[in-house]
């Protein structure tokens, strides 16, 4: 069924023109709206209402639009070169190791998730599957290949294990669906992250203090921006942008030309453009950051970096269709109950070690997510913060295949054991 809309530039008028009505009645003084914020994030908001313009209103729709691909491609790389400007790389690796901890329990979770929710399924209920246990723990795999690293890994799965079209294309449905049911939940934490600091009883010293001198940082530097600043400011992010392009273009064929060495090595994601674009913008505004280029942070650059974000956000939202849960019950149970383990790990361990709130969301996001989403996520919390979802996105990107390979392998026992 086509959307009401599928001009481009309609569906972009649309979703700037939410995003703006939320942030307007977000900073509005009057009394209903200050309570229905203190309970519904605006960012969560950004996130759904596009959704719910999808499905059931069938107003705009993600797949009959270029929209996530401009935002993904031009303003995530743009926004990770702005929002690097100012970070400040020590408070980042004085972070400490929590939050590798965390990092590393999201990606346990994922590969112990998968043959937990196969087992389950398959002794309680395997009458709600339609595929055989042959198909389905194959079909799994680059859930898993997904969840852990990103695009360039399920697509690996895909061919290691020999997954059919139709079957990649329904677990592809799956995988994005219950990611963003999960992203959703964590958008809204960011919102309560004290509340739930204090259940966990965690140390935010690290933080807070990263934050802090961010934020000193700039209040010490903020001007009002001239016309000459924000074409200074534009021609860094997006100069950097096509600089990162030029890289990707260049590296990775490159890298397809040892495609059987890097296959056997499961290091798929070395060949994948999007990788090497994320990885070079990040390098771009970090190198950037020890420049005077800094002091563009004075005239709005992570302000900048977070309206790209925010984009993206709607667009991520935008391509979620929560009516197509219905079409596969089954595979959706498998889905849910995994993310269910996923999510129980990272709590036991942050409650276990008195971690933040921030690397259980970041850690989580970092796996399931990747590089298009977990900045999103660690920018709820602080503008400061989106890098640290990048470094850590990168490292699921270079352990996802092995950790999809391994959970492949425990599914296959249980599957065929059942």
């Amino acid at each position: 069924m086509r959307p009401w809309f599928s001009n481009d530039a309609i569906v972009a008028g649309i979703l700037l023109t939410v995003l703006a009505l939320i942030f307007v009645t977000a900073s509005s003084k009057r009394r209903g709206w200050q309570t229905f914020y203190r309970y519904v994030p605006a960012l969560l908001l950004c996130y759904f209402i596009p959704a719910f313009l999808n499905w059931p209103l069938g107003l705009i729709s993600g797949e009959e639009s270029n929209l996530y691909f401009v935002a993904s491609r031009y303003f995530l790389p743009a926004s990770l070169i702005l929002l690097c400007l100012g970070i400040d790389l020590k408070g980042v690796l004085n972070l400490g190791s929590k939050s590798l901890i965390m990092f590393f329990t999201a990606t346990a979770g994922i590969i112990l998730g998968g043959p937990i929710a196969l087992l389950i399924i398959l002794n309680i209920w395997p009458e709600v599957i339609s595929a055989s246990t042959e198909d389905l723990w194959r079909g799994l795999s680059t859930v898993a290949g997904s969840w852990i690293g990103g695009g360039a890994n399920q697509t690996a799965m895909k061919e290691i294990f020999q997954v059919s079209d139709k079957l990649f294309s329904t677990m592809v449905v799956v995988d994005v669906v219950v990611a963003n049911i999960w992203m959703g939940f964590l958008l809204y934490g960011a919102n309560i992250t004290r509340r739930i600091d204090t259940w966990l009883k965690a140390d935010t010293t690290a933080i807070d203090d990263l934050k802090r001198r961010v934020e000193d940082y700039r209040a010490g530097i903020e001007t009002i921006p001239t016309v000459i600043d924000l074409f200074v400011l534009l021609a860094i992010a997006f100069g950097g942008t096509a600089i990162a392009h030029i890289v990707a273009d260049q590296i990775a064929p490159l890298m397809q030309s040892y495609a059987s060495v890097l296959q056997a090595l499961r290091l798929d994601s070395l060949m994948s453009p999007f990788f090497w674009l994320i990885v070079t913008s990040t390098t771009i505004g970090l190198l950037l950051s020890f420049t005077k280029l800094k002091s563009l942070e004075g005239v709005g650059a992570s302000k900048w970096g977070s309206v790209f974000i925010y984009f993206l956000v709607a667009t991520i939202g935008m391509n979620m269709n929560i009516a197509e849960v219905f079409d596969n019950l089954g595979l959706f149970a498998v889905g849910l109950i995994w993310m269910s383990v996923h999510v129980a790990s990272l709590i036991i361990v942050a409650k276990l070690i008195r971690a933040p709130f921030f690397f259980v969301a970041v850690g989580s996001q970092a796996n399931v997510g990747g590089a298009a989403s977990a900045p999103v996520v660690a920018s709820a919390f602080s503008p400061s913060l989106a890098p640290v979802g990048v470094l850590m996105a990168v490292l699921g990107y270079a352990l996802g295949t092995y950790g999809a390979i391994i959970c492949a392998w425990i599914m296959q026992v249980v599957a065929m054991s059942s």
